[in-house]
Formats: structure tokens, C-alpha cells, sequence
């Protein structure tokens, strides 16, 4: 801030006030320049995580939205039910990266400058993509179900009609 005095100084000279002013637009503008490059580099990063087993590969954006999923040729021996937890726990292993990523970015550009506002939004995005936990890996797909013994027996092929003498004939419905 200008202080009482310096704001008297200034006002005796135009030309320095008219240079300080300059000065000060310059570092805005620096400054905004800084923020635009780092937006532009943030907002293509991307961030790819696999399960452990290769049975799927999602890659997000910095907004935590997927720009990609791949599924290995593990993911077709999934039951359904299995295959949608591997995608939606790959997609958050992948997310968890997103604030560290991003703090990244804003030191390589913006270095020590304006901690308040980098604090801030890093907390934004560490609460909505929190670094996760190592977990055991998924079990793997459940094997085909065995034959059961008490499923029922096979159909057995019809059995031969015997010709029965004729008198046997005239009670047969057949």
C-alpha cells in the first residue's frame, strides 16, 4: 500500500505516479499471464491408473471427469457386478492423483506466489478426490458354478416300444 507520505510524493510527480502505475499494470498483467498458463496446462493434464490385474485402465481429467476407459481381456471373465467395482475403484485411484498433479503445475508456474488462493483450491480438490488407501486387491472372478448333485438327471433317450402279443395291442391307447 502507499503510505500518506509516498501518496504526496506522487502527486508532486506525474511522470514517477505515471511509472509506478505502469509498473503495477505490467505485474498484473505478468501476473495474469502466469494464471492463463497454468489454467491452460491444467486443463490438459490427464491422469491414467490400471487394476492390478490390467482388467481396466480409466484415464480423468484435472475435473476428476474420465476421458477414457480400456478394458483388458481380463475384464470379459468379470461377473458384472465385480467388473463395475474395478472400474469405479480404478476411476478414484486415478482421481486421487489430481491434486497433487495440479499443486504441481501452479508451483512450476506460479511459484511461491499467492499461497492463500493455491491453499484453498488444492483443499477443494483434495476433498473431492481424497488420496486413497492402499486396499487389498479385488478377489479374483468367480469360477463357473460346478455341477451341482442335486441338479436333476439327464434326460434319458426314449425307450424302445416292445411289440407286445396281439392281444396286448387292443388295451394300448397307442
Amino acid at each position: 500500500m502507499t503510505g500518506a507520505n509516498e501518496l504526496g510524493e506522487l502527486m508532486l510527480d506525474p511522470d514517477e505516479a505515471q511509472r509506478k502505475m505502469e509498473r503495477w499494470a505490467a505485474g498484473l498483467e505478468e501476473k495474469a499471464q502466469r494464471y492463463a498458463a497454468a489454467q491452460e496446462r491444467t486443463e490438459q493434464l490427464r491422469l491414467t491408473a490400471s487394476s492390478s490385474d490390467g482388467a481396466v485402465k480409466i484415464t480423468v481429467g484435472a475435473d476428476g471427469g474420465v476421458t477414457d476407459i480400456e478394458f483388458g481381456n481380463k475384464a470379459r471373465t468379470y461377473p458384472l457386478e465385480e467388473l463395475s467395482r474395478a472400474i469405479l475403484q480404478t476411476m478414484h485411484q486415478a482421481q486421487a492423483g489430481i491434486a497433487g498433479q495440479v499443486a504441481e503445475v501452479m508451483q512450476e508456474s506460479l511459484g511461491d506466489e499467492d499461497q492463500e488462493t493455491r491453499s484453498l483450491m488444492i483443499g477443494t480438490l483434495r476433498s473431492r478426490f481424497p488420496e486413497i488407501e492402499e486396499e487389498e486387491p479385488p478377489p479374483p472372478p468367480a469360477a463357473p458354478p460346478a455341477a451341482s448333485t442335486d441338479a436333476p438327471p439327464p434326460p434319458q433317450a426314449p425307450r424302445e416300444r416292445r411289440h407286445e402279443a396281439p392281444d396286448d395291442e387292443e388295451n394300448s391307447p397307442w
